[in-house]
């Protein structure tokens, strides 16, 4: 079953709580990015903490394996589910950010979260890669970091819905995958190079679909998420 992460990019940590009062009720978990981390993140890991909900902390930690072990182990908490890395910080820092998440948790005696690893951003276009001095196109690079953060045993990847197709046929169903890039039909797609809609990435197999603007910018925020959850569930049924 898919599962709906609606992402905390708002200014301010009241702004933050309202939308996790107003949408917890609907079983979504919730996505801690930048904005929230650095702006307010003490105050919203507190507050999500303490209603016990799941949290995708996308902290994207990037840095040589020591400094990320050491990042990995100040953001183990209760009720942090998935914590983001880059793929291209290589298989040692990968294989740090695995163990220090399983370490840490064991001395809290928790849960461990999983290791989500980010493959090419969804802001990327194809036309974006030479620049980077990449090869081939976004399909490509994708399953060529995913077989790295296989490897280092990372429970799964960051990646747009337009991979996950194949990204299940080579890895198999239980490497999972995490779709940012969600646009309901008929939204803007703003900075985002590679979308899809609700529907689409449910039937190509992700597992969590993350969405921010949609949900947050909606005149009915919750009737915006129950919207999507619907699309979602009925993306599943026929997939």
């Amino acid at each position: 079953m898919s599962r709906l992460i609606v992402a905390l990019d708002v200014a301010t940590a009241d702004e933050a709580a309202e939308v996790v009062d107003r949408l917890a009720p609907l079983g979504v978990w919730f996505k801690i990015g930048y904005e929230a981390l650095f702006g307010y993140g003490d105050a919203i890991r507190a507050k999500v903490e303490a209603l016990g909900v799941n949290v995708f902390l996308d902290a994207k930690l990037h840095d040589i394996p020591r400094t990320v072990e050491v990042a990995v182990r100040a953001l183990v908490r209760p009720g942090i589910r998935i914590i983001s890395v880059h793929a291209l910080g290589g298989n040692d820092m990968l294989q740090s950010a695995v163990i220090a998440a399983t370490e840490r948790a064991r001395e809290l005696e928790i849960a461990p979260p999983e290791i989500f690893a980010v493959t090419l951003l969804t802001s990327i276009a194809p036309e974006d890669l030479r620049e980077l001095g990449l090869l081939g196109g976004p399909g490509e690079n994708v399953m060529r970091l995913a077989a790295l953060a296989r490897d280092a045993r990372c429970a799964g990847v960051i990646c747009s819905a337009n991979e996950v197709r194949d990204l299940k046929a080579f890895f198999g169903s239980s490497f999972a995958a995490l779709c940012p890039g969600i646009r309901p039909a008929g939204t803007a797609a703003g900075d985002q190079k590679r979308v899809a809609t609700p529907r689409d990435a449910v039937e190509a197999g992700a597992d969590y679909l993350v969405v921010g603007r949609p949900i947050l910018e909606a005149a009915d925020p919750l009737a915006a998420t129950r919207e999507i959850l619907a699309e979602m569930e009925g993306a599943a049924r026929v997939r």
